[in-house]
Formats: structure tokens, C-alpha cells, sequence
């Protein structure tokens, strides 16, 4: 047998990965010894690894509650979220009608519906919830945009050899969707862990990773909350890896159904209709997301002090006796959440964009951190919550690391994407002229990943209001999640709701508002 020489190996993506590995293996102990970070609260890595040896005996109860919750959630979301997205694509007027609920599913902040998914049901039940809403809407997404984007000629043959439109669905869209499908599930896998775990937090369940993360806050061990953090982590990702190489698998069989090119901006889909007509939908849309809301006030049977709907919403903070001191209680926390949602969402674009622009000149480093940004991704957010508290502390510094952590990745990765996808003979004419690296870059990459950047920005937007209504409740004690947090004390149902409420129309402006400005960016680019 011959060995390939030691130069190719040491050139090799698999030990230039290891070897970035164990760089950050050697730091991060050499770090912890010597208490570098936050006196101590960034523990040795050997340390981590002995307490979650030591109590190895208390993980697998909490893991398999989570974990099975998640799992169920996970099942129930994908398979709706698919089931939706065939109907959406049979009913372009359906997907028109349902897309205010789907917007309103995809950017609600998941720590708001908690309160009232524990006052409504029992058990596992929150948790499941949780993990289906979690992941419904990238899956049908990704699954929508698989059975729309097909090679027009394909479905031409189907018709003329006799076929019908269902034949056309089954034989070349479902398959052509396979993709996008397992795409949708990998990048459910991780929100589907946290959801689990947000359920967990305050449902008063004695089982579970959420409720040991949360029993564990208040005994000054580092090392066990960051065990705990790695054992989600671990779950999350493990997940995330297996699916992405069933989706590496099935890619190369699939690709013959699609010629065609996907961009940023045919997720939320084309509407060719007047303005009046898509103003009708709108209407019709916001109509039917209200109508949800109250159908599910109405069938989960609680007493109406309890379940408010979008009547008692209004009535709430404009005709009720406390309605003046409700308004500007929220609107207090609203002037202190919404800033720093604004702030950590660009700086968080930012950061992604200079690293994706810097890695595209330097491929080598950039197989080195990807890694890294994988794990970020996979990383349940309310796990990273705690450990980022331990180092920097309860202060405004926490909220903003927490919000550009969510925002990087997904920024990260699409300007990477839309870098890559930059036309070669473009390149090659600025090369022909002698043009640099940097020239190639500044020409034609970025004016490619733009489209990408704002996407990205757009699904990252709820993102980044999750992330700073978490470190409000746990950390800095202010904004939205701590007016959250108070009303549950004080039984103030009303309060519960209108949070909940208000923070869904915020997510959902800015997913609409950068929307806006996606498809005016296409629109020049397309020119």
C-alpha cells in the first residue's frame, strides 16, 4: 500500500480542520487555567469535560425529555410545513391568503409565546409546540421553491405525452423538491432543540435540559453550565451533520429536474397582479392571521382572564382602565429593546460581511473557520444565553454579543453564497485586464452577494429580536423580556398577550420592511 506524501496531507481540508481543532483546544485550556476570561467563568476545557464525566448520571434524563419533545415537534412541524407548501404550490391564492401566518410563525420570538403555552396546556406539550413552530417555516420555504423551480421544458414533455398537472407535481416537482426538503430539515434540526428548551424555561417541568440549565444558574459552576450547553450543542449538531449529508447524498440525484437558478429573492415568492390585488391579499392575509389567533384562543378552552384575542388586545391597551399605564409601560420597553435589536442586527450583517468578503481571499483560513460558524449555528440559543452572562455579565454588552451571534451565521453564510456565485466570465474579463484579487472582489463579487446580504438580513431580523428578549429576561433585567417576565409574576394576562402580540408585529415589520428593500435590490440587480 502507498501512503500519498506527508506535503499532500498536511495541504488536506480534512488536517487543516483537525489542525484548527486542536489549536483551539490548546487555547481554550492554556485560557482557562489561567482564568483569563471573566475570573473563571470560562472554565478549561479539561474541567468541562470532568464534571460532565462526574455527572454523566444526571444528563440522560434531561436529554431524552428534550430531546423526544423536540423530536415530536419536529416531526409534526415538517410534516405540515411539506404538506403546506404542495397546497401553497396547487393554490398560488392560498399561499397569498396563509403567507401573514406563515410571516407571523416564522418571526414571532419564541420566549413570548412561552407564558402562554404553559397557561394553555400541560406536560410536553408546550415543548412539542414550540419545536413545530420552530421549524414550520424554513421547511416550507425550502420545499415551496424546490417544487416551483423546475426546468419549464420538463413540465412542457410531461403535458404533451398526455400527462395532467398532478402528474406533473408527482413525477417532476415532489422530486425536484427532495433538496430543498432536506435543506428545510437540517436547518430545522437546531431550532426544533431550542424551542424544546425555551419551553422549558418557566413551564415548572422537572425534566429537561432547559430546567437543569435553568436549576444550574444560581450555583456557580461554570464548568456544569458549559457542559450542559456542549450536551445541547452536541444534540443539535449531530442532527445538523446527519442531514447535511443526506442532503450531499440526494443532491446529485436530483439535480436533472432543475436547470434553473434559485435567487434570495423568490423565497416569499413573485406576485404578478396589480397593486390593488396584491393590496387585497395583504388585507385578506392580516385578516386570516388574526382569525388564527382567535380560533386558538377560542379552542383551547382557557377562561376569557386568562385568553385574550385581538378584540380583547385592543381593548387592552386603549379602552381599559388600566390601558394608560399599560401603553406606556410597553411603550417604555419597546424604547429599550427595539434600539438594540437595530444595533446588534448591523453590526451582526456587518461582521458576517467583512469576514465572507476577507475569507473569499483567503480560502485556506476560511475552511479553518467555517467550523467554528457551524457550531454558532447549531448552538441553542438559550444554552449560548447563560455562558455569554458568566463572561461578560448583565450589562448591555451581553445583549449585544447575544443578538450579533444569532444575526452572524445566516449572514455569513449567504454573503459567502452569493460571493461564490459571481459570473466567471465576469471575473475572467477584470483578470484579462490585469485586475487583482481585491478588483475581483470589489467589481464583481460584492455587487453579486448584495441580493444575498439582504436576504440574509431579512430572515435574520426576528432572529436578532429573539436574541435580545432572551438576554433580557436572563441577563439585564430591561425591555421586552423583562416586562415579560414581570407580568407573569404580577398575573398580568393582558400584559402576557399584548407582549407576545406587539413582538410579533415588530419581527414581523422588519421581515416585511427589509423585504421591501430586497426585491427594489433585485429589481436593479436584474437590470
Amino acid at each position: 500500500m502507498t501512503w500519498p506524501p506527508a506535503s499532500r496531507f498536511l495541504r488536506s481540508h480534512a488536517a487543516r480542520s483537525i489542525g484548527v481543532y486542536v489549536v483551539v483546544a490548546i487555547l481554550w485550556e492554556i485560557v482557562g487555567r489561567l482564568e483569563l476570561i471573566g475570573g473563571g467563568a470560562f472554565p478549561a476545557l479539561s474541567d468541562i469535560l470532568s464534571t460532565l464525566w462526574t455527572e454523566r448520571s444526571l444528563y440522560p434524563a434531561h436529554t431524552l425529555a428534550t430531546t423526544s419533545s423536540a423530536f415530536i415537534g419536529y416531526v409534526i412541524g415538517n410534516v405540515i410545513a411539506i404538506g403546506a407548501a404542495v397546497a401553497f404550490m396547487v393554490s398560488p391564492r392560498l399561499e397569498r391568503l396563509m403567507r401573514g401566518i406563515g410571516i407571523a410563525l416564522f418571526s414571532v420570538p419564541l420566549i413570548a409565546v412561552v407564558p402562554i403555552l404553559v397557561l394553555a396546556f400541560t406536560g410536553s406539550t408546550p415543548r412539542i409546540i414550540l419545536a413545530a413552530v420552530a421549524v414550520y417555516f424554513t421547511t416550507m420555504a425550502s420545499t415551496l421553491i424546490g417544487l416551483r423551480d423546475i426546468d419549464p421544458r420538463l413540465e412542457d414533455f410531461v403535458m404533451v405525452s398526455g400527462g395532467s398537472r398532478s402528474d406533473v407535481l408527482r413525477r417532476i416537482r415532489l422530486r425536484n423538491s427532495v433538496p430543498g426538503i432536506v435543506a428545510g430539515l437540517r436547518v430545522g434540526a437546531p431550532a426544533a432543540v431550542l424551542g424544546a428548551i425555551l419551553a422549558e424555561y418557566g413551564s415548572g417541568t422537572r425534566t429537561g435540559l432547559g430546567t437543569f440549565l435553568l436549576g444550574s444558574l444560581g450555583q456557580g459552576d461554570p464548568a456544569r453550565l458549559w457542559g450542559i450547553g456542549f450536551v445541547a450543542t452536541a444534540i443539535s449538531a449531530g442532527a445538523y451533520v446527519l442531514l447535511g449529508y443526506l442532503e450531499r447524498r440526494l443532491a446529485g440525484k436530483t439535480t436533472s429536474a432543475s436547470v434553473m437558478t434559485v435567487t434570495p429573492a423568490t423565497l416569499g415568492g413573485t406576485d404578478n397582479q396589480s397593486r390593488s390585488t396584491r393590496a387585497l391579499f395583504a388585507i385578506a392575509s392580516f385578516a386570516a392571521t388574526l382569525g388564527a389567533w382567535q380560533l386558538f384562543v377560542s379552542g383551547v378552552g382557557l377562561s376569557p382572564i386568562i385568553a385574550r384575542g385581538p378584540i380583547d388586545f385592543v381593548r387592552y391597551l386603549v379602552s381599559s382602565p388600566q390601558a394608560a399605564a399599560s401603553r406606556r409601560r410597553l411603550l417604555e420597553a419597546l424604547g429599550e429593546t427595539v434600539p438594540l435589536t437595530f444595533v446588534g442586527l448591523a453590526i451582526g450583517l456587518l461582521f458576517a460581511f467583512v469576514l465572507a468578503t476577507f475569507l473569499s481571499l483567503r480560502p485556506l483560513i476560511a475552511q479553518g473557520v467555517m467550523p467554528f460558524a457551524l457550531i454558532s449555528q447549531t448552538m441553542p440559543l438559550v444554552a449560548l444565553t447563560p455562558l455569554i452572562v458568566l463572561i461578560f455579565g448583565r450589562g448591555v454588552t451581553t445583549t449585544m454579543v447575544i443578538t450579533i451571534s444569532v444575526t452572524f451565521f445566516p449572514a455569513f453564510v449567504a454573503t459567502a453564497q452569493g460571493l461564490s456565485q459571481a459570473h466567471s466570465g465576469t471575473i475572467d474579463v477584470v483578470k484579462t485586464y490585469n485586475g487583482s484579487d481585491l478588483q475581483v472582489l470589489r467589481l464583481v463579487q460584492v455587487p453579486t452577494a448584495v441580493p444575498y446580504l439582504i436576504s440574509a438580513a431579512r430572515l435574520a431580523a426576528p432572529r436578532a429580536l429573539l436574541g435580545v428578549m432572551i438576554a433580557e429576561w436572563l441577563a439585564t433585567g430591561k425591555g421586552l423580556g423583562q416586562l415579560l417576565n414581570e407580568s407573569r409574576g404580577l398575573l398580568d394576562y393582558g400584559m402576557i398577550w399584548a407582549v407576545a402580540a406587539i413582538s410579533v408585529f415588530i419581527a414581523a415589520g422588519f421581515y416585511a420592511g427589509i423585504g421591501l428593500v430586497e426585491r427594489s435590490v433585485a429589481r436593479r440587480y436584474a437590470n
